[in-house]
């Protein structure tokens, strides 16, 4: 029986994604999340989510973070993006980050549910316009590279990360996490090697990296669905 997460702050949104799920696979079981927190907490409790349908912009997430928590922390679980945004761009460093596809918020109920069937099938879906722009969209180095560096991090590490960039020192991200200072201390040893930065300011800098622009302004502020 498969279990899906629609993790998206919109409710109609997800309740048309529960709709077009139970279409694609009558036996499947929904869960809903309305921002990031929700969404982590339910794949820490129940570790037989299979396929994660992720709002690139709700509380919590911001870019490509939240995609780039889910790979870190629950490598198992297949991830799909479902955005508004849906540059090519950003489709593609969403599929250099490790998405199983990318559903835009304006694909049709039809296309959803034939999304969903296949990526929990454990294929790679896209609708046919983006399979033809990724052809010409390439592969960024540096996203790539980051890509891999994010994903050598163990689950804790990319926790103990996510707390080093939002400025928590190491007894505080200690006491966040219920563990000692010193293995905190070990912990951003092993970050800093792996990710290959030297201080925290370069790791935090390094989660920045995952913020996306404005649709139609890629070179602009942070994007809003």
């Amino acid at each position: 029986m498969p279990r899906l997460l629609i993790a998206d702050d919109h409710p109609l949104f997800r309740a048309a994604l529960t709709q077009a799920a139970v279409a694609a696979a009558p036996d499947c079981q929904v869960l809903e999340a309305s921002d990031l927190e929700s969404a982590l907490a339910l794949l820490e409790s129940d570790p037989d989510i299979d396929l994660v349908l992720l709002d690139l912009h709700m509380p919590g997430n911001h870019g490509l973070a939240g995609l780039a928590a889910v790979r870190a922390q629950f490598p198992q679980v297949a991830v799909a993006v479902c955005s508004g945004h849906d540059d090519p761009r950003v489709v593609r460093r969403v599929l250099d980050h490790g998405a199983a596809g990318f559903v835009p918020k304006r694909t049709d109920m039809a296309q959803i549910r034939h999304a969903i069937a296949a990526m929990l099938d454990c294929e790679t879906w896209l609708p046919d316009d983006l399979h033809r722009a990724m052809a010409d969209t390439a592969s960024n180095p540096a996203d790539s590279d980051l890509a891999a560096r994010l994903a050598s991090l163990t689950p804790q590490q990319f926790r103990v990360l996510n707390l080093i960039a939002e400025g928590l020192l190491n007894k505080q991200i200690a006491d966040r996490l219920d563990v000692q200072e010193r293995t905190v201390k070990a912990h951003v040893s092993a970050i800093f090697e792996k990710l290959g930065v030297r201080n925290r300011t370069q790791a935090s800098l390094l989660l920045r990296e995952l913020a996306l622009s404005e649709p139609g302004a890629l070179d602009g502020d942070p994007a809003r669905d």
